[in-house]
């Protein structure tokens, strides 16, 4: 089988996987909301405790993950997923499902999940040729853009129509299509090499970290990625409440402002690499990631009717469009720029800490919409947003190979 074909059943896998997960967006908190009747607090501490939780187990899986083959451990991730979330249906049926069962269920799945895209990067960078990273990395991202188009409103629907946990039997079936679609990949890993005692101690936890900041460009990347998607993703909530509190729109035009503009994301990934090869990586992404961090703060300025629904759907489109062509550049930067024995360490610390920071943002942001209003706290995460292209790299030649090789 050529690279070709096997990057083909890669993809197909992380389409699987992807669209499944798209499919059940929001589900833990429908369920406990539809199904066990629980209320703000109690959904607030769902995703929070789920997401932090799974972080912190997701840490020691890093290093663990690193000196293993990273294909069997992608398939282990996605059936863990899969009989985590199938579990909840089946306790779902016989009246047994419980807050706390659907709070461990978030833990392992989140937890899974940060292992599995650790060890995807590190699959990916060994399975696809360098030059033709950049390509398979926006076909990736044009393939999320796709299913996050697609994926809420169809699940939602569906949601409506067959109860509340026919979400999470969706995105079972596409973790275990993903562990099938990764078994048909004929390409053998060579085995990594084993750590020495002096690698194995605890200590060891902390290498990814410890190798993103000692890395200049590597360590700008990650505060200004980190940075900019915790901001983002602390005002959503917040958006929601005003538009569906004070504005008055419907949660189905809620619902349709987010998913139409993720065209954008598909259009911005398929540009990136034609951008790339007339412009350079480094001029787009510094391009890219400042006009992205230039449109939420016109989020804050939303009405009612009409008018309201376009502005945000232009805000919406043009903030997406960017991060179409930020990502999938910034995703290859950091695999040629990472060493291949750090690159699951890497990857788990950069996961896990975006996932605690976006929830310590949301937390912060959803006090701050309490003391001075939720538009009030929408325009001051723009505001801060304007700051972070000061976090990205400025030369082109501060992007290297390990080793300090320009590339």
């Amino acid at each position: 089988m050529d690279a070709g074909r096997r990057f083909g059943r890669f993809w197909a896998a992380y389409a699987a996987s992807t669209f499944g997960t798209r499919l059940a967006f929001d589900a833990f908190a429908l369920i406990a909301i539809l199904a066990l009747h629980s209320g703000p607090a109690a959904v607030s501490l769902l995703a929070a405790a789920g997401t932090a939780a799974g972080a912190a187990i997701a840490v020691p899986l890093g290093p663990w993950t690193e000196h293993r083959r990273k294909r069997p451990v992608m398939i282990a991730m996605d059936v863990v997923r899969a009989a985590a979330l199938l579990s909840v249906p089946a306790a779902f049926a016989f009246g047994r499902l419980t807050f706390v069962h659907l709070l461990v269920v978030a833990v392992v799945v989140a937890a899974a999940e940060i292992a599995f895209r650790a060890a995807s990067g590190a699959y990916l960078k060994w399975l696809v040729p360098p030059e033709r990273l950049l390509a398979a990395n926006g076909r990736l991202e044009s393939t999320t853009w796709t299913a996050t188009a697609l994926g809420p409103p169809l699940g939602t629907a569906a949601i409506g129509l067959f109860g509340p946990v026919t979400t999470m039997v969706a995105n079972a079936a596409g973790h275990l299509l993903s562990a099938g679609w990764l078994r048909a990949i004929d390409a053998r890993e060579p085995r990594p090499v084993r750590p020495d005692a002096r690698r194995a101690r605890a200590g060891a936890l902390l290498d990814g970290w410890r190798y993103i900041l000692a890395d200049p460009a590597l360590r700008l990347l990650f505060l200004n990625t980190t940075l900019v998607n915790g901001l983002i993703m602390a005002t959503s909530p917040l958006l929601a409440v005003l538009m569906l509190g004070p504005l008055g729109f419907a949660p189905w035009q809620y619902g349709l402002v987010f998913a139409l503009p993720c065209v954008g994301g598909l259009i911005g990934s398929r540009l990136a690499p034609g951008l790339v090869a007339r412009f350079g990586r480094h001029r787009v992404m510094r391009a890219a990631g400042t006009l992205r961090a230039c449109w939420p703060v016109g989020l804050a300025f939303v009405g009612p009717g009409v008018p309201g629904l376009v502005l945000v759907m232009v805000v919406e489109l043009g903030l997406i469009l960017c991060i179409g062509v930020f990502n999938p550049v910034l995703a290859t930067c950091r695999l040629e720029m990472t060493a291949p024995d750090r690159v699951v360490r890497t990857l788990s610390a950069w996961s896990v800490t975006a996932k605690v920071a976006t929830a310590a943002l949301t937390a912060v942001w959803g006090l701050l919409a309490g003391a001075v209003g939720s538009r009030a706290a929408i325009a001051a995460a723009g505001v801060f947003l304007l700051a972070t292209p000061l976090l990205l790299p400025r030369r082109d030649r501060a992007i290297t190979a390990p080793g300090g090789l320009p590339r």
